[in-house]
């Protein structure tokens, strides 16, 4: 048995018909005509729908991560739902690098928090090479939820090396990046030493879990936009690109994703995405130009606008529709992730106004 190039399980060695290789969010990532233009949601499985709140009132989140049962139960909820165009694991960053043998907890109201903050090269050697064996629960969790997805597709994702070292630096979430820049700009062989060990551990992460079926992966670079575009190409650039480098043979879209990255579209491209997503401070045709023709884009409602009434959120909607026609191939979602306070049934009406509008008829090519 092998699988084909968007994790298609096809016995005869050759790609088969339908399946999530021939859906309308694989066929955007890959610059082809769809149906519809596909959409789904940066943190859809999560704290807006009341089923997931449910589950995650008595589980704290590493061991909710870690649990496959859990795991794809949570991962299908939007599914379900909305009717979103894909499924996206459920996972937290920080998982790999906890399997890697760093000391954090998930702390409820505030995120990563590691015990023993990175600063010197003997920090940077504990962080040790990960294996299938280390993240098996992945590995099930995603097997379970390619079998019950069916034909729509799930994303695989993990974080990228300079968030994560963001998050080891610091010992948690920072508004400045203060630390983790100081030691960036004052020490940037130890910089480049953690990294190259945090592009190596997500790399492995992502395989894991293209391996077990997901058929497009996400690296997401929360924090890249805290820096300037000539720093991201000294800093942080050769690390995503290892990472998405090494998945060039994998055979499946990868996107990058990160905030306040305006500036920096161009350069997260080159790190060999084939989807680049964008937040919701530039226009998609803009930020079109600056990524280029050869790469599709995702986004970019503003998640805050969601919470406004349904007349602004259509017209929105509409707008992004209209900006993403000048893309390559366009993947409806937010500029962000979905807030807790959001209105689930707001998300269901996207889907559908998305799909609505974007509906070609097959005539039509």
């Amino acid at each position: 048995m092998t699988t084909d190039t968007t994790g298609t399980v096809a016995r005869d060695g050759e790609s088969r018909p339908g399946g999530p290789a021939d859906s309308p969010f694989i066929r955007a990532c890959r610059r082809r005509p769809g149906p519809h233009t596909p959409v789904w949601f940066m943190r859809q499985a999560g704290r807006s729908l009341p089923e997931y709140r449910e589950i995650r009132a008595t589980v704290p989140m590493l061991e909710s991560c870690r649990r496959p049962d859990l795991v794809t139960e949570i991962t299908l909820q939007p599914v379900r739902r909305h009717g979103v165009d894909a499924a996206i694991l459920f996972s937290d960053i920080v998982v790999p690098v906890a399997a890697a043998g760093v000391d954090l907890d998930i702390v409820p109201g505030t995120g990563p928090v590691v015990a023993e903050p990175i600063r010197t090269a003997a920090d940077v050697r504990r962080i040790r090479p990960i294996t299938r064996e280390d993240v098996s629960y992945v590995d099930e969790a995603v097997r379970q939820l390619v079998a019950e997805l069916g034909d729509t597709p799930l994303i695989g994702f993990a974080g990228a090396p300079f968030t994560l070292a963001s998050y080891l630096v610091e010992g948690g979430p920072s508004r400045t990046h203060a630390k983790t820049k100081a030691l960036m700009y004052g020490d940037p062989e130890l910089w480049h030493a953690l990294c190259g060990r945090l592009a190596e551990v997500t790399l492995a992460f992502l395989r894991v879990q293209i391996d077990a079926g997901v058929s497009a992966v996400q690296l997401f670079d929360s924090w890249a936009g805290a820096l300037s575009e000539a720093d991201y190409r000294r800093f942080v650039l050769p690390h995503s690109t290892a990472v998405l480098s090494g998945l060039v043979n994998a055979g499946v879209p990868r996107i990058h994703f990160g905030v306040g990255t305006a500036e920096l579209l161009g350069a997260m491209g080159e790190a060999g995405a084939d989807v680049v997503g964008v937040d919701w401070r530039t226009p998609l045709d803009v930020a079109t130009g600056r990524i280029g023709p050869d790469r599709a884009v995702q986004g970019n409602l503003d998640p805050c606008v969601l919470l406004a009434p349904w007349p602004v959120v259509e017209a929105e909607v509409r707008r992004i529709l209209e900006q993403g026609k000048v893309a390559p191939g366009h993947v409806f979602n937010l500029g962000h992730g979905v807030l807790p306070e959001t209105d689930p049934e707001v998300l269901t009406r996207v889907v559908a106004l998305v799909h609505e509008l974007s509906s070609r008829r097959a005539d039509q090519g």
